[in-house]
């Protein structure tokens, strides 16, 4: 799950890439954002659920569209927006219930957008490079976990 507050130690290149990856698989496996994730400096893990195991051909693509991003050097950027007033495709289940009438948004470029205070670098560039380090899958509970870590 992504964290809506700010992380005791945060790694913003980790943190920034966690956000591309969950875009990512949704859009290569029409996956909800990450369930569960746990991002950090030296190792970071997301889980996703899935409607089947994905092939290694498509684990390395999802390394592949990873580091194609972080070279586009899309723009990280912020806004505050009502709850009124956010883009149909931003979900507010994870939000607190005490997060108030006004939500920060995080914006990557054009292709993701996700309520979130925590700290990012300012452009994908600045992430690094992205290594899948291995992934599990459960077949019972349908889910899918990708290990990752940042090379800066």
């Amino acid at each position: 799950m992504e964290m809506l507050e700010e992380r005791d130690v945060s790694f913003p290149p980790a943190h920034t890439a966690e956000h591309l990856l969950n875009q990512t698989m949704i859009r290569m496996f029409g996956c909800k954002r990450s369930y569960n994730a746990h991002v950090e400096r030296k190792k970071s893990k997301m889980s996703f659920y899935l409607s089947q195991k994905p092939s290694r051909q498509q684990e390395k693509e999802i390394e592949r569209r990873m580091n194609e991003l972080i070279d586009e050097d899309l723009p990280v950027t912020f806004e505050m927006v009502s709850r009124d007033e956010l883009p149909p495709e931003v979900e507010l289940d994870r939000l607190p219930a005490d997060a108030g009438d006004v939500v920060r948004l995080v914006r990557i470029g054009d292709y993701d957008v996700c309520p979130c205070i925590g700290k990012h670098v300012r452009s994908t560039a600045q992430i690094g490079r992205f290594e899948m380090l291995g992934t599990n899958w459960d077949e019972h509970e349908r889910s899918f976990r990708v290990r990752f870590k940042i090379i800066t």
